[in-house]
């Protein structure tokens, strides 16, 4: 959409929905329930075309940001290069840098937007009650062990008050998003939440509009859902991430549970 173009309604309900439902995953309190969109009791419509993002290696740029980036061959050479990260202004007010967890070599990798309270004081990903969440659904729906798949975050620091990482924070911190699939190379990505699917595919397209439909990320089929913090907050709303992740399930050629989803 040129900046021209004003948004149709469906976009801009559609967008404040999404907004909304990032205070609600941050925690806020006191935000009135989301009411099912009339669209959901509709026909089902045509998924919208892939978003194709470019399939090459990381960016050459994105190697003079940071020289000896490309050299790391390695996660743990990776997270040496990252060492005690200053290069951004997230780092003073950390307690631990939250790198990433699970199989080197994963053929399916979670990225969610960034560390939580919960998160920033064990150094680990996912660990509070979404990451609970997330680990039922693993576990439970998908029949694998969470140890057998990769987890992390586009940013590896918590911003104050869990708020939304902001542009300056996103750039010092994606190069090591970036190098961290380049050398996984998983088959499949999810991405957990809006702010961590605009952030990787690089659109404004709200998750409502995204979520379960593949989508390209440099080559690596990505899958956009929801975020299992709002998963918390509507729990309604899992039947929609388990029919996401079967789709995950079905291109890694996953035998599908009969009990379905997490509760």
């Amino acid at each position: 959409m040129d900046a021209s173009s004003p948004p149709d309604r469906q976009t801009l309900v559609a967008s404040i929905r999404d907004y909304v439902e990032q205070l609600r995953e941050e925690g806020m309190e006191g935000l009135p329930a989301l009411e099912a969109p009339a669209v959901r009791a509709a026909a089902p419509q045509p998924p919208p075309a892939v978003i194709k993002t470019d399939a090459a290696p990381i960016p050459t740029e994105l190697f003079s940001k940071y020289p000896g980036l490309e050299k790391t061959s390695t996660l743990d050479e990776l997270r040496t290069f990252i060492g005690d990260c200053q290069r951004c202004k997230l780092a003073p007010r950390r307690t631990n840098l939250v790198f990433g967890v699970g199989n080197p070599n994963a053929d399916l990798m979670f990225v969610g937007e960034a560390p939580g309270a919960d998160e920033d004081a064990r150094g680990e990903p996912f660990v509070g009650r979404a990451g609970q969440l997330l680990t039922d659904i693993i576990e439970r729906g998908m029949g694998i062990s969470r140890n057998d798949v990769y987890i992390c975050n586009v940013i590896k620091c918590r911003p104050p008050d869990n708020r939304n990482p902001e542009p300056d924070e996103v750039s010092a911190c994606e190069p090591f998003l970036f190098r961290q699939i380049d050398l996984v190379r998983p088959r499949a990505i999810v991405g957990l939440g809006t702010f961590a699917v605009q952030a990787v595919l690089k659109v404004k397209i709200p998750i409502s509009k995204l979520r379960g439909n593949w989508q390209d990320f440099r080559g690596i089929r990505f899958m956009p859902t929801f975020h299992p913090a709002y998963l918390l907050r509507t729990p309604s709303d899992k039947r929609l991430v388990w029919a996401d992740i079967q789709e995950v399930m079905k291109y890694l050629g996953m035998p599908i549970s009969r009990r379905g989803g997490s509760s």
